[in-house]
């Protein structure tokens, strides 16, 4: 799958497979992470994986935002560090990485905010210095349920009401 197939394509999912994802797969999508670019290359992100999904970690790191359960029974989730006063577009820069490298592996992904800064750090052991800026929940994907509803606002808008050239024009 070439990048732009795989940027275009890629849609969050949160149902997996009971399977787990193998090391090398594994190694692939944390070094796309650690490649992002970062203001002035500081790469202020760290990257703690959870790759028990029955661990107590799982557990103690549900609670730490409404929509946690992806990253809690994913065969693999990746929680983005982020070290204090730094930037939040290095986060979304390294985890949209992290996703479409997974997405190019057949791996399908769901990005998750941990709201609740003091659970989702203490769950991770972090250091004072690190806060848990997102979460990002990997796995095969489970096959879709027929009987699920259609989402509302599902569709992109269209380029002509999302771009606008030299000026904003109505």
């Amino acid at each position: 799958m070439d990048a732009y197939e795989a940027i275009v394509a890629k849609r969050d999912r949160r149902d997996y497979l009971d399977k787990p994802i193998p090391e090398d797969v594994q190694r692939r999508i944390l070094q796309a992470g650690r490649m992002a670019g970062s203001s002035s290359n500081t790469q202020p992100f760290r990257f703690v994986v959870l790759r028990d999904p029955k661990g107590d970690v799982r557990q103690k790191i549900g609670p730490a935002g409404p929509g946690t359960a992806p990253l809690v029974k994913a065969p693999l989730s990746i929680v983005v560090c982020l070290q204090r006063g730094s930037r939040d577009f290095d986060v979304g820069r390294t985890a949209q990485n992290m996703m479409v490298a997974a997405w190019a592996e057949g791996i399908v992904s769901c990005p998750v905010g941990l709201r609740e800064e003091a659970i989702a750090s203490a769950a991770l052991g972090l250091p004072d210095d690190y806060i848990a800026a997102i979460g990002v929940a990997f796995g095969y994907p489970a096959p879709a349920d027929p009987n699920a509803p259609v989402r509302p606002n599902s569709q992109r808008l269209p380029m002509e009401d999302l771009v606008h050239y030299e000026t904003w024009q109505a």
